[in-house]
C-alpha cells in the first residue's frame, strides 16, 4: 500500500525523497526543518490547490479543510470559537452519556460472550458524539442512516485517490450510484434541518453547533453563512472528527492491549481521579499519564499518515530545487519515527511525553 511505498522510499532516498509519477513531481517531506518550511515558515507557497481537487468536488465543498486562502482565512476566524477548549466543554455531558451507552452495550456483549470490533465501536461512538453535538439527533435510526452515507462519501474520496484507474464520476457504475445516493441523503438532511429551524424564532433552536454556525457572522460584513457552505462546514466537521478520532480511540486500545505495564498504570491513575464517578473537565488536569499515552498512540499511529500541499512557486529546501507545480507530502508517519529525533521510536513509551522529556525535543518532531 502507499503507506508502505512512502516509508521505503524514505528510507532508501532520505528525507526529501523526490517521486515522479508521469509528469508530476511529489515530494516527502520528514525532516522536521523542512515540515516547519512547508507548513509555517513559507507556507504562502504552500497550498491546498489541485490535490484537494476531488475532496472539494466530491466531499467537502467549501468547508475549512479544502479551501485556501482569503476565503479560508475568513471561515477559519469565523468559526475558531466554537472550538476553544471552553467551547467544547459544554459538550462533555454529551460525551459522557454516548460513552456510558457505549459501556452498556459492552456489558451486553460480554454476557452473551460476543466479541467487540474495536474499529467499528469507535466509529459508532464518536459519530453518535458528532451527530448529537452537530445537530441534536435523537433517533438511533437516523443517526445510524447518516453514519453510513458519510462514511461511503468518505470511503468512494479516499479510494479514487488511491486508485491509479480513474473512471469518470457520470458513469453509472454500482460505486457510483451507491456515493450519489448517500450524498443526496446527507444534502437532503442538512437542508431539511436548516429549513425547519429557519421557521421557527431563533430562541427555540437547539443550543448545538449548527445553530452556532447559522447565527455566527462576519466581522467585517457582518454576513452570515450561506445554506450551502453551513451544509459544507457540517460535513467537514464531520469529516475531521469522525474517523480521526476513531482511529486514534481503536489504534489506543490496541496499543494498551499489548503493553498491559501502560494498561495497569493508566487504569490506576484513572480509578484513582474518578472511582467510579463520571468524569469532569477538571478531572483531565489530575490525570496526565492519560495525556501521554494519547500523545503516544498519536505518534506511532497519527490519524492522518501523510497530507499533501501544493507548490505556488518555485523553491528551494536544503539545495535541492522544489519546482512550481509539485505537490509536498508532509508525512507524519516518518517524521515520528525519525532515528535522530526518536530513541527507539517503534516502541510504545508513553514516558517519552514526561514534560521535561517533550521539551528537549524538536517542536516539529511531532505534527
Amino acid at each position: 500500500g502507499p503507506l508502505d511505498f512512502f516509508m521505503n522510499a524514505w528510507k532508501q532516498y532520505g528525507d526529501l525523497a523526490h517521486i515522479k509519477i508521469r509528469s508530476e513531481n511529489m515530494f516527502l517531506v520528514v525532516h522536521p526543518d523542512h515540515v516547519r518550511h512547508v507548513t509555517v515558515t513559507n507556507s504562502q507557497n504552500y497550498d491546498k490547490l489541485d490535490s484537494y481537487d476531488a475532496v472539494r468536488e466530491l466531499l467537502l465543498g467549501d468547508g475549512l479543510v479544502s479551501t485556501h486562502g482569503e476565503f479560508w482565512r475568513r471561515q477559519r476566524k469565523l468559526m475558531a470559537p466554537f472550538f476553544t477548549p471552553r467551547a467544547i466543554e459544554q459538550y462533555l455531558p454529551v460525551m459522557i452519556d454516548d460513552g456510558q451507552s457505549l459501556l452498556t452495550r459492552w456489558a451486553q456483549l460480554a454476557k452473551l460472550g460476543e466479541p467487540i470490533e474495536m474499529g467499528d465501536e469507535m466509529m459508532l461512538v464518536t459519530a453518535a458524539i458528532i451527530l448529537h453535538t452537530m445537530f441534536s439527533t435523537e433517533s438511533d435510526a437516523e443517526m445510524l442512516k447518516l453514519k453510513g452515507a458519510v462514511e461511503t462519501m468518505i470511503q468512494f474520496v479516499a479510494g479514487g485517490q488511491l486508485n491509479p484507474v480513474q473512471l469518470p464520476i457520470w458513469l453509472p457504475t454500482p460505486g457510483n450510484r451507491k456515493y450519489y445516493r448517500s450524498r443526496e441523503l446527507v444534502h437532503t438532511y442538512i437542508n431539511a434541518l436548516l429549513e425547519q429551524r429557519r421557521l421557527l424564532p431563533e430562541a427555540q433552536w437547539p443550543d448545538d453547533l449548527l445553530s452556532k454556525l447559522m447565527r455566527a457572522r462576519d466581522d467585517q460584513s457582518g454576513e452570515a453563512m450561506s445554506d450551502a457552505l453551513l451544509r459544507d462546514e457540517s460535513i467537514t466537521i464531520f469529516f475531521a472528527g469522525h474517523e480521526t478520532t476513531a482511529r486514534t480511540m481503536s489504534f489506543l486500545f490496541y496499543a494498551l492491549a499489548t503493553h498491559p505495564e501502560v494498561e495497569e498504570r493508566l487504569y490506576a491513575e484513572i480509578s484513582g481521579v474518578l472511582g467510579n464517578r463520571p468524569p469532569t473537565i477538571a478531572d483531565m488536569k489530575q490525570m496526565p499519564y492519560a495525556l501521554q499515552v494519547i500523545k503516544e498512540t498519536l505518534r506511532l499511529y497519527p490519524a492522518a499518515p501523510f497530507y499533501a500541499r501544493d507548490v505556488v512557486a518555485a523553491d528551494s529546501i536544503d539545495g535541492i530545487t522544489i519546482p512550481a507545480g509539485s505537490r509536498m507530502m508532509p508525512f507524519p508517519y516518518a517524521t515520528h519515527r525519525h532515528p535522530d529525533f526518536w530513541q527507539n521510536p517503534e516502541h510504545f513509551d508513553p514516558d517519552r511525553w514526561l514534560p521535561e522529556v517533550e521539551a528537549n525535543r524538536h517542536s516539529y518532531a511531532f505534527h
